[in-house]
């Protein structure tokens, strides 16, 4: 064995091994050598790190297409006919739907039935608020303890699970419903009639009093949200309770406690102060969300829709406006006369402490004062007129036969327009005109969700109408 340069080698010189064993020895000093001197002059660059791989959340499921005639039968063994699909969205798919009967069900029904995998989520949070506070018997014996015409929650009439192919569905029947008002604020270059307004806030009012007092608050209102009834065009109904949370179990009201992963809940341009700040909706969180949707609607924007991929600039717009409501009001209506009501509106609200129980006739009385400054009262008329969401395409007879079957709470056929405050009659001639227009075909997202519906036009091609 020789030592050369503290290395031990081994054969002979000269020998095959011992050429071998020099050559890798000599590559591995000259490589040692030349890292001690790269070192010396200037320190090593960090190792690559691979880049962290994150996997994107798991897709929603979506349910199989149920073929008109299926019959489900919900917890309480009542069955509901399937009839055709008139939408779909995030959670599944929402079809007409009847009582089961030896009949198919038609364009007419008065039900439609929201069906998702049971693996999904949406329609299961939506349930737990409707089993608890949306059952029929709780809602009429509210509107005749407070002598309502009517109330505008949607009525829970049943939910189960339905098996097909191996997998399990969810569904919930709910009432049908018409046009959403994003789609007619849309359609009137974004500004509702100050009359329309202020009976859309007493309305809203009324539903939030009833949802409050059962323990939830919606956290979510805005025009897209809000449907007028199927059968009568003035009513309107309060839908989508995905973020409705139970603020008092057992009527013990939640601690207020900001978290940073729940900041900006809701729609950003409406949602609280207090959900911008991370904490759980409140109250007067759901008053407050109602009064910005009261100024967009009256003046057509907000005063800080112009940066809406800033959440954080939109809070601190609020939370400045909170200290300044006369600034508000100015920066709404420059050039307008100013809603003195909406002022009092939000005097009263942003003044609520977290757990106050707001004093909801208090508001009424606030928004009445604004149908005296435009001399009007409110008479329960609000849109006439309103194509219906989620038609399924129908035939001039099935349409006309629609029409006759179709009433409101009052017994007047709905065949009827309304003018300056008197039902008018419309001529036969003008009856046919509306039912070719009203062949063209209508898409209907689903009920209740942050989009609006989309129309698809004579060439197939679907047009989006914008969001809230």
């Amino acid at each position: 064995m020789r030592r050369v340069v503290g290395v031990i080698w081994r054969g002979r010189p000269g020998s095959l091994q011992f050429v071998r064993q020099f050559r890798r020895k000599r590559q591995t000093v000259q490589g040692l050598e030349e890292r001690s001197s790269s070192s010396s002059s200037a320190a090593m660059p960090p190792k690559r790190v691979a880049a962290v791989r994150t996997r994107a959340p798991p897709k929603r499921k979506m349910a199989e297409e149920l073929k008109p005639g299926e019959v489900l039968t919900d917890t309480a063994k009542k069955q509901w006919k399937i009839g055709k699909p008139i939408g779909k969205g995030g959670f599944g798919l929402l079809y007409l739907a009847d009582e089961n009967s030896d009949k198919a069900v038609g364009n007419c029904a008065s039900y439609v039935i929201k069906v998702e995998p049971s693996t999904n989520g949406p329609l299961f949070s939506e349930l737990k608020f409707y089993m608890r506070a949306a059952k029929p018997d709780l809602i009429h014996s509210w509107i005749a303890s407070r002598k309502l015409n009517y109330l505008g929650v949607p009525k829970y009439w049943g939910s189960g699970l339905y098996d097909k192919g191996g997998n399990s569905y969810r569904f919930m029947v709910m009432d049908r419903f018409g046009s959403d008002l994003q789609k007619i604020f849309e359609q009137n270059h974004r500004i509702f009639p100050k009359k329309f307004v202020l009976q859309l806030g007493l309305r809203l009012i009324d539903i939030l009093e009833y949802i409050h007092d059962h323990e939830y608050v919606h956290g979510d209102i805005k025009a897209s949200n809000l449907l007028l009834s199927y059968k009568n065009p003035n009513e309107v109904y309060l839908v989508d309770y995905g973020l409705a949370y139970r603020y008092c179990p057992e009527g013990v009201h939640k601690e207020y406690k900001e978290d940073p992963k729940r900041c900006h809940d809701g729609t950003l341009e409406f949602t609280s102060i207090d959900a911008h700040k991370g904490a759980a909706a409140s109250r007067r969180g759901d008053l407050e969300i109602l009064g910005y949707c009261m100024l967009q609607w009256l003046s057509g924007r907000l005063p800080w829709e112009d940066n809406l991929k800033d959440a954080n600039y939109v809070r601190d717009e609020k939370i400045k406006y909170k200290g300044d409501i006369p600034g508000l009001i100015e920066k709404c209506f420059p050039c307008k006369t100013k809603p003195a009501e909406m002022t009092k509106y939000f005097e009263d609200v942003l003044s609520l402490g977290y757990k106050d129980r707001p004093q909801y006739q208090r508001l009424r009385d606030i928004l009445k004062q604004g149908f005296k400054s435009i001399g009007c009262i409110d008479d329960g008329v609000l849109v006439s007129g309103a194509s219906s969401n989620g038609d399924a395409p129908t035939t001039s007879k099935q349409q006309k036969r629609c029409a006759s079957k179709t009433v409101d709470h009052e017994g007047n056929a709905s065949d009827s327009e309304l003018k300056g405050g008197k039902r008018m009659r419309k001529s036969p001639r003008a009856k046919k005109s509306e039912a070719r227009r009203n062949l063209k075909k209508v898409e209907m997202v689903e009920m209740g969700t942050q989009t609006s519906p989309s129309v698809l036009t004579g060439h197939g091609k679907r047009k989006h109408l914008s969001k809230c």
